[in-house]
């Protein structure tokens, strides 16, 4: 079979550029590994999932009709509401018919003779396409740490992005959860309802931000309708693709003590995780970030009654914003219940895991359960999980041996017609990432029109160009705090994966503003080809 574009996963990014490639008149067919879309949403179903993105916020802005006639329910959308949605998406742009589910991609090789794709997937078809788009997302390819021992559990195994759709019964069993990222912390409040027991091993101390969350009663939901077209607008303008006001905020340093501990109670009562940016310099001023984190410290002793688990949970030892701000429920006043257990693995690493349980260097547990609270290789993981093949059978997983890179985060030279939507080089999960997604997805589609009305059939980034790019992003990256912290971000939790940051930290409108006058200058840095003579663009 053959195809214009064939796209890479059904989620957020995957349903969008499928709408838009139709719009073009494309052919175009999707593979998706699970049987529904929804992407993230479809797959994490653990106990307590929710977006830490405001519902308002966390949806398309490509349909006004969408977003006016849909309703959110909750300030923060839970897994169901959010898959809820995606799938009113797929029926209501009538996008299933192009969809197959259940397929994976395992192998895309670039046929420089043709100039073509060939797609291999998991039900043993091969297709061809023009162009490639991977919607694989930033977050898909599951972490599960190597522990000693593992294969040998007798009780149940499960990583937080792999729950069934049916659910697990936890009631009566002793249940271990390895991990306290985002994840963990939506989780863990959960499962300690469940459990009879709940072990929670803690590697990482973590900030948490209350939710504040809330139902949206019809005022509310009115106000979001009347202001729909207000808050696209804010979005555009701001740095992160939120649609609020941008707040003006002084530095921490420039006000008094009884000022700042006003404005951290103000931001601490809105909850969400704009608590970073109650002033202009938390994020890179050492001595304002540390004001800010004591103050989150000391709100995390408070919630928790027992004082030793209190200083387990505050011993935060990364400046606040230098990892993933988690939005949390209830997650400190869990540690008060009976039956939860903290265990600091820090000081007592997990030497193995047993047929019963699992061990530290303290002590044994005997659980019936372990879950793998342990989060994602992030940015590249889902790319490299596929065998993608450019000019002259290279491997992406050697042209990214040394670091990934694309320009723009859209294409990576040696892989011509290959478009990445959110991909190493962009704002990504740095920003709202379904905002990000729609800027990268009209790109692509804009650039596929250009292509057209202009006989061009191939696409490539030029390496100049991509290099160039590169060190801008690191670049920007070394100013922040975020790139001098150990965390997913900076891969840091994949054994053997080169550490840095590979998202682009300059705001994303900065990034569409670039991206916007690239196009608009003939698609500068990118090299164009005719079907007989190749041009520079």
């Amino acid at each position: 079979m053959e195809f214009d574009v064939v796209i890479i996963g059904a989620g957020a990014a995957g349903l969008y550029a499928l709408y838009r490639v139709r719009g073009l008149g494309l052919s175009a067919k999707v593979f998706e590994k699970g049987d529904g879309v929804g992407g993230t949403w479809y797959w994490n179903r653990y106990p307590g999932a929710r977006c830490d993105v405001e519902s308002w916020d966390y949806c398309y802005t490509f349909s006004e009709e969408l977003e006016l006639e849909w309703e959110w329910t909750e300030r923060f959308p839970t897994q169901p509401e959010l898959e809820r949605y995606f799938n009113h998406v797929a029926d209501r742009f009538d996008l299933r018919r192009d969809i197959e589910f259940d397929t994976r991609v395992d192998r895309a090789r670039f046929d420089d003779d043709q100039n073509r794709w060939l797609i291999s997937t998991s039900n043993g078809q091969t297709v061809s396409a023009r162009f490639l788009i991977s919607a694989a997302g930033c977050l898909s390819e599951v972490n599960t740490p190597r522990i000693e021992g593992a294969e040998n559990f007798e009780g149940r195994q499960i990583h937080t992005a792999r729950w069934p759709q049916g659910g697990i019964d936890l009631t009566g069993l002793q249940v271990g959860v390895i991990g306290t990222g985002s994840t963990g912390v939506q989780a863990i409040p959960q499962l300690a309802k469940q459990a009879e027991h709940l072990f929670v091993f803690q590697r990482t101390p973590q900030f948490g931000i209350p939710a504040q969350n809330r139902p949206l009663d019809d005022e509310t939901l009115e106000e979001l309708k009347h202001n729909y077209r207000e808050r696209w607008e804010f979005k555009r303008a701001s740095s992160t693709g939120m649609g609020r006001h941008p707040a003006e905020v002084p530095a921490a340093l420039e006000v008094d003590e009884a000022t700042r501990t006003q404005a951290f109670e103000a931001s601490w009562a809105r909850g969400g995780p704009g608590f970073a940016r109650a002033f202009s310099d938390v994020m890179t001023n050492a001595q304002s970030n540390q004001i800010a984190s004591q103050f989150v410290m000391d709100k995390i002793r408070g919630k928790v009654t027992d004082p030793a688990v209190a200083d387990s949970l505050a011993a935060i030892d990364h400046p606040l914003g230098a990892r993933r701000v988690i939005v949390e429920i209830d997650y400190f006043e869990t540690y008060n219940r009976p039956n939860v257990t903290l265990v600091d693995v820090a000081a007592d690493p997990i030497t193995e895991i047993t047929p019963q349980g699992l061990r530290t260097t303290a002590g044994s547990y005997d659980l019936d359960m372990i879950v793998y609270a342990t989060g994602f290789d992030g940015m590249t993981g889902a790319l490299l999980a596929m065998d993608i093949q450019g000019v002259g059978g290279l491997p992406l997983r050697d042209k990214w041996a040394d670091g990934a890179g694309a320009y723009l985060g859209l294409v990576t030279s040696e892989f011509p017609n290959f478009f990445m939507i959110t991909g190493p080089g962009s704002p990504a999960v740095y920003s709202n990432v379904i905002f990000s997604i729609e800027q990268h997805v009209d790109w692509i589609t804009d650039c596929l029109a250009h292509m057209a009305d202009h006989d061009l059939d191939r696409i490539d980034a030029d390496p100049d160009a991509e290099a160039e790019w590169t060190r801008q992003v690191h670049e920007i990256a070394a100013q922040s705090i975020i790139g001098k912290t150990d965390s997913w971000w900076t891969g840091s939790n994949i054994e053997g994966k080169r550490q840095g940051i590979t998202f682009y930290l300059g705001g994303t409108n900065t990034y569409r503003e670039i991206c916007d006058e690239i196009a608009a200058n003939g698609y500068e840095g990118f090299v164009f080809s005719e079907s007989t003579s190749p041009a520079r663009a």
